[in-house]
């Protein structure tokens, strides 16, 4: 008898790295959206499913076993090694709980192979995801990262999440920049990739006395952020990080690396052309085309995105402003602020934990 799971049960389980996610979906359902840290193994590939798919509209739902049955017959000894090569405990899923999991567990069942099945299949997991970000409550203070664009604040909050402090890094979950370049060199996540990333981080750092974010807009390329983090936002204590231009010219090629993406950073470019008086413009433009990177940059901070961002941060007048050099230095001046006003915080190994 196959052994049913549910979600609360085995996101507990997996949260724990006791247990082994697989989706059993096709390729294009798993990149679409599964479950955070699953593996892929599809029972069907996209064009199987396809074929399958219009033999049960077109003719009937045993036209379609059928020729669901050859094909899985075909691939069955790979499909059992695949399962057979992953040790320990593991759980299957598909789209609802129905007949893909519920096939793959039978067949693994009869050579000893003993998976759970996910109860409502990803779906359950979705609906998880949404009804927890609904009804969440942010009831622990936020400190938020600001700067100007280009001063290390991604790569910051990635080295204090490495130190162990409740980093909540949406650009990451977005897979995007947040700017108009943002997406270059990047695959975007979707809606419902950012959503379950955001909600299984939040569970995650439920005990933590406080949380750092990046002073984000509403969107994250195409990506919404939910009203209760940019209310988060608004009212969380702000450390600016002031980074010199140069630096900020460096860390921004560094990031970008325009060499290799100049048609995207010049298709990026072409949406906000218009937004920068005409000879500045020009001139950008020009420097991309001709691979001077540095100086298209330089100019787009000064004409376009420090401007933006001074006016859009006037609301934030209380702030404390970290003056540094580096990116690690920055990280350092973060700490000492964190520590001033969470004095719990311990630091053993290397690793801080608050």
């Amino acid at each position: 008898m196959v052994q049913e799971i549910r979600i609360e049960e085995l996101l507990q389980r997996h949260k724990m790295q006791e247990i082994t996610l697989i989706d059993v979906r096709s390729q294009s359902e798993f990149a679409d959206a599964t479950i955070p840290g699953s593996l892929n193994i599809p029972l069907f590939d996209d064009e199987e499913r396809a074929v399958i798919g219009t033999l049960y509209k077109q003719v009937s739902f045993d036209a379609a076993k059928e020729k669901g049955l050859e094909v899985v017959s075909a691939k069955l000894p790979q499909y059992i090694k695949q399962f057979a090569s992953i040790p320990g405990p593991k759980a299957v899923f598909c789209w609802r709980g129905g007949m893909r999991s519920k096939t793959t567990a039978t067949l693994l069942s009869l050579m000893d192979i003993r998976v759970a099945r996910l109860q409502g299949g990803f779906r359950s997991f979705r609906k998880w995801v949404v009804d927890f970000l609904e009804h969440y409550e942010l009831t622990k203070p936020a400190i938020v990262i600001n700067g100007y664009t280009g001063s290390g604040k991604t790569e910051l909050l990635r080295q204090l999440a490495q130190k162990g402090l409740p980093v909540l890094d949406l650009e990451g979950m977005a897979g995007h920049r947040g700017s108009i370049f943002g997406q270059v060199g990047l695959t975007p996540n979707n809606q419902k990739t950012f959503e379950a990333l955001l909600a299984l981080r939040l569970q995650e750092l439920d005990n933590s006395p406080y949380i750092l974010l990046e002073a984000e807009s509403k969107r994250i390329g195409k990506i919404n952020i939910p009203d209760f983090l940019m209310e988060a936002k608004a009212k969380g204590e702000q450390l600016f990080v002031a980074l010199p231009l140069e630096k900020r010219v460096a860390h921004i090629l560094e990031e970008y690396k325009p060499s290799l993406h100049k048609a995207a950073c010049i298709q990026a470019f072409d949406h906000i052309r218009s937004r920068i008086h005409t000879p500045i413009a020009a001139e950008i433009h020009g420097h991309l085309q001709e691979e001077r990177f540095a100086e298209a940059v330089a100019l787009l901070l000064a004409y376009y995105y420090d401007p933006r961002y001074t006016h859009a941060n006037l609301q934030y007048e209380q702030r404390v402003v970290c003056s540094v050099e580096t990116v690690e230095d920055g990280v350092d001046a973060v700490l000492q602020q964190i520590n001033e006003r969470f004095p719990i915080s311990s630091v053993n190994n290397g690793t801080i934990r608050a």
